[in-house]
């Protein structure tokens, strides 16, 4: 088996405005640059009469950026039941090229800081290896998963954050799709990243990402 980490590729108009992270090795996010457009986007939307046609979500009306949004502490574990996941995570920000850094440990997840806080307005990411060179990694029971599934994340000061699975898509990595995956979202969202689909042994990497989509529907304290 091959360490994996995801590498996410944006197209069109947010391809200048993603980060690679090579190979099975690597995940691609929407750079700080990228999260300012799209504050400024949905505010000045938000504060039209009549809003204008948009593509990356319906029903923004009531956005607000998360730096007006309540503070939440920062997570420290995350727990899915009916696959058998449970890990601490690790704080992750930005290599030297500008990837996101991927965990240093095969099993352990690790949450995207310079994003939102799970529970917190907005998409907040969580990354995790498939697999490493000795066997299964930490997601390796990610692509299990099914809509209507719990993943709790339990933050540093006791408080949970529980949460329902509405999909899991799989995604070549030339196709990432950046824009749900990044964007900000009016209500707080998680997304779960690794590796999927066939391993490439030329290129010592996997073809896709495999994504898992879900949404806040409880706080527990």
């Amino acid at each position: 088996m091959s360490a994996c980490r995801p590498a996410h590729r944006a197209a069109g108009a947010l391809l200048l405005g993603a980060l690679l992270i090579g190979g099975c090795g690597s995940v691609r996010a929407v750079p700080d640059a990228a999260y300012d457009r799209a504050v400024g986007y949905f505010d000045r939307w938000a504060e039209e009469r009549e809003p204008q046609p948009r593509t990356v979500a319906d029903g923004l009306r009531d956005y607000t950026p998360a730096d007006r949004t309540s503070v939440v502490a920062a997570p420290v574990r995350v727990e899915i039941p009916s696959v058998g996941i449970v890990s601490d995570l690790e704080r992750l920000g930005l290599a030297a090229d500008g990837a996101i850094r991927t965990p240093d440990d095969w099993d352990a997840a690790g949450w995207y800081r310079r994003g939102p806080r799970p529970g917190q307005q907005g998409a907040a990411v969580i990354l995790g290896h498939v697999d490493s060179k000795t066997g299964p990694a930490v997601f390796y029971r990610l692509n299990e998963l099914r809509a209507g599934d719990r993943i709790t994340v339990t933050r540093a000061d006791g408080t949970v954050a529980v949460f329902e699975t509405n999909r899991v898509e799989q995604h070549s990595k030339t196709r990432f799709p950046t824009d749900d995956v990044y964007y900000p979202t009016p209500q707080p969202t998680l997304r779960l990243v690794t590796c999927g689909g066939e391993f490439d042994a030329d290129a010592g990497s996997y073809r896709d990402n495999l994504v898992v989509f879900a949404r806040l529907v409880a706080e527990r304290v």
